[in-house]
């Protein structure tokens, strides 16, 4: 009896403790501060956290039942045993599935007038908006919990803004692929950019790029959605400002604010953890290095790690320009990217950068913040990333252009003069 409770003992030790590492090490997030997660690592752990955890907790709980039911195993080890799992399986768990729930569907918005008390006027903010009717996501508010939304949705459509602190990158999506909707959950980052789940499938989705994981193929220019356009979820038209800005040109829109919890356990819960995340995000904007080192490809210097850019991809034509760059072109530059003519422009009103489609048929010298043109009004260009870190846009996609004014056609000749002018 004694050798098999010693043999139950021990492979339930071995289970718990070895899926409880894994678990801390894939998905506690802080693990990342001193160790370098492989990518794929993390992917199976997303796919499988369930399966593994009650793989996991079985484990703990036959070293248990081995000790106390068949003697298995010394108490001082089954305690120390039973209090490490404890930790490596409720840490993750509590840091993603509560210090990072979501809103979702239940973000609430408040009239700017309202919204002003929370947010600072020359705060930066991230907007969507569809025919006049707009919302604003400051970076602060919408930081920890990284998904906003609710039922009423974006004047009918079904929009979420997914932010991702580390590439300061927000996107607003329509969560729905194939016709079906998503069920969006955060989960992990890596290469300094957030990865959601869909529940329904079990599936990662890397926020930069917004399609499952299964649905992705490798080219040399990184990951990409080749299949068919609705395999991926659809980008909103999504451009950056300050609060300002958005009360001049939206007075009736309305703000995503994040208000503490009336539970005072959880309020001090996440007072705690937006404590942490403020403080670390906060040096992610200051130094140069990452933060977290969990990129795959080395530094590219054309720009320093921790400039802004606005980049698209359009057919496999990537870009990107800084604000600087434009706002020395006098506030205006037209591009040629994927096929497509557009115009990128900053307003100095509305303190924002914005990129277009130019279907006039000729070079735009004038545009407002609201895309009218001597032409005609303009489409804003529904990929734009707009005002993300460099470094992290080029480890998603590293054969980017910088700061182009040329049509495709010459980009080759000109990329030095371009880079050059970005730096």
């Amino acid at each position: 009896m004694a050798i098999v409770g010693n043999l139950l003992f021990y492979a339930g030790l071995a289970v718990s403790l070895a899926i409880g590492l894994l678990y801390f090490r894939d998905l506690g997030d802080v693990s990342q501060m001193i160790l370098k997660v492989k990518r794929a690592n993390m992917v199976r752990f997303i796919r499988n956290e369930y399966r593994l955890l009650a793989v996991g907790v079985a484990g703990a709980g036959v070293m248990t039942l081995a000790h106390f039911a068949l003697g298995g195993g010394p108490f001082w080890l089954w305690l120390l045993a039973f209090l490490l799992s404890v930790i490596l399986f409720a840490f993750p768990y509590i840091w993603v599935h509560v210090g990072l729930r979501n809103q979702k569907n239940t973000a609430q918005y408040l009239p700017v007038k309202e919204a002003m008390e929370w947010v600072s006027p020359s705060s930066p903010v991230l907007v969507i908006e569809n025919n006049g009717v707009a919302r604003a996501h400051p970076d602060a508010q919408i930081m920890r919990p990284h998904l906003a939304g609710n039922s009423e949705g974006l004047n009918g459509e079904n929009v979420i803004m997914t932010y991702c602190a580390m590439a300061n990158l927000g996107i607003g999506y329509t969560p729905r692929i194939e016709g079906q909707d998503l069920d969006l959950e955060v989960l992990a980052q890596h290469g300094n950019n957030l990865i959601l789940r869909d529940n329904r499938t079990g599936e990662p989705i890397q926020q930069i790029y917004g399609f499952r994981e299964r649905d992705g193929k490798q080219t040399g220019d990184g990951p990409a959605c080749p299949l068919q356009p609705d395999l991926a979820m659809k980008p909103w038209p999504t451009f950056r400002m300050t609060m300002r800005g958005f009360k001049k040109a939206y007075p009736d829109g309305k703000v995503f604010i994040n208000k503490p919890s009336s539970n005072p356990l959880l309020f001090l819960f996440d007072l705690a953890i937006e404590t942490i995340f403020s403080s670390e995000i906060a040096r992610q904007h200051r130094v140069n290095e990452p933060i977290i080192k969990n990129l795959n490809r080395a530094a590219d210097t054309r720009l320093p790690n921790k400039t802004y850019v606005w980049g698209v991809d359009i057919n496999g034509d990537v870009t990107c320009w800084t604000d600087d760059f434009v706002i020395e072109n006098n506030n205006i530059v037209n591009a040629k990217v994927g096929g497509k003519d557009l115009v990128v422009a900053w307003d100095p009103k509305y303190e924002s950068l914005g990129v277009w489609y130019n279907d006039t048929g000729a070079p735009v010298s004038e545009i407002d913040f609201f895309g009218n043109t001597a032409g005609g009004r303009l489409s804003r260009v529904e990929n734009v990333r707009p005002g993300m870190f460099w470094h992290v846009w080029a480890e998603f996609f590293p054969n980017t252009d910088i700061n182009r004014t040329s049509t495709a056609a010459d980009k080759t000749a000109t990329a030095e003069t371009s880079t050059e002018a970005a730096q």
